[in-house]
């Protein structure tokens, strides 16, 4: 079985060590084993736990939360159903993201073509009216 450094494993998720080592002071990394001296050995499945992890933390989870999470999943079966409802949670949450960003993504797209528009016109005064143009 191969086996990981903690700087490999920053690498290869594109983290800190010091971000690895935080999160196994707040319990989020229970699975990783040890070597005699203290080292932490990391295995392909603790990157994948890490992955989930990582991916929790993008959709704004706080810490605390994943924690629960890791805790459910160390306590088994009797947990699915947590489990479960936080992910659909945790849709829900990701669904409302995109359509925040659909928004804001449209309001660029507009601003792109009110640019574009003014440059190859050499001015902006084919979209103001005598007034200042910021909002639209």
């Amino acid at each position: 079985m191969k086996t990981y450094s903690i700087s490999e494993v920053a690498k290869e998720l594109d983290l800190t060590v010091y971000t690895l080592r935080y999160y196994d002071k707040e319990g989020l990394m229970p699975f990783v084993e040890r070597s005699s001296s203290g080292t932490r050995i990391f295995k392909e499945s603790d990157i994948s736990a890490l992955k989930v992890i990582e991916c929790l933390k993008s959709t704004g989870m706080p810490i605390k939360e994943i924690k629960h999470f890791i805790d459910w999943c160390s306590d088994g079966d009797s947990t699915l159903q947590q489990r479960y409802d936080m992910f659909i949670e945790r849709k829900a949450t990701v669904e409302a993201q995109i359509e925040e960003l659909k928004k804001t993504m449209e309001l660029i797209e507009h601003k792109c073509t009110y640019y574009k528009t003014a440059l190859d016109a050499g001015t902006e005064d084919i979209h103001k009216k005598g007034k200042i143009e910021i909002t639209n």
